[in-house]
């Protein structure tokens, strides 16, 4: 059995998803969170200079969506059939390039009002609305993401785990997509999940 550590700032960011995957799959691994004031060393040491890496025993696996990608396979996550994986993959990309459009606000050097703001009066409206909308149409009458052997996958947990977040701090943005919305939840509630959400370290983002 390999040995497992996943190497991230102490924050969810882009490795949480995998740690909902490894939590999901009861998956042993070393959850290594590096402190800010610790980063100018220690990014010498990483693979290009860049978190998140998944260290599998000497090997190092880069790009927060191949490691959840990976991840995934080693949970049962991932789907067997090909259409099924190419749409789980396709959810995952797009969520991941929503959540940068975030993330460039969160981390800019604007005021907590302007960020608010700018999510408010751009972000919300020309982002996330239009995939909210969308994706409550396609979950519609679905119990799970994929729809050729309907079975929970990556897809599943990468719309919770990203959604939850907007869940946690903006609940009525999600408020007009029901089915969305309780998708998220659904998720959230599965034993492992909320075990971890409720016991992981908590950070501001």
């Amino acid at each position: 059995m390999p040995q497992y550590k996943l190497i991230y700032f102490d924050a969810r960011g882009r490795a949480e998803l995998t740690r909902w995957i490894f939590a999901y799959g009861g998956i042993d691994y070393v959850d290594e969170r590096i402190k800010k004031e610790d980063w100018p060393e220690r990014k010498k040491t990483i693979f290009r200079g860049k978190v998140p890496v998944l260290m599998v025993d000497d090997t190092t696996v880069p790009e927060s969506r191949a490691i959840a990608r990976y991840a995934a396979k080693l949970a049962g996550l991932y789907p067997d059939d090909n259409l099924d994986a190419a749409l789980s993959d396709a959810i995952c990309d797009k969520i991941a390039d929503t959540a940068t459009e975030i993330y460039k606000i969160r981390f800019s050097e604007k005021t907590e009002e302007e960020k608010k703001k700018e999510f408010e009066d751009d972000i919300y409206p020309t982002v996330m609305k239009p995939f909210l909308e969308r994706l409550e149409k396609w979950l519609t009458g679905k119990e799970w993401f994929v729809p050729n052997k309907p079975q929970i996958s990556w897809a599943d947990l990468c719309i919770s785990q990203t959604l939850g977040t907007m869940l946690d701090k903006v609940p009525e943005k999600l408020e007009p997509y029901p089915t969305v919305l309780a998708h998220v939840q659904k998720i959230r509630e599965i034993p492992s999940i909320k075990n971890w959400i409720e016991t992981s370290p908590q950070t501001p983002f």
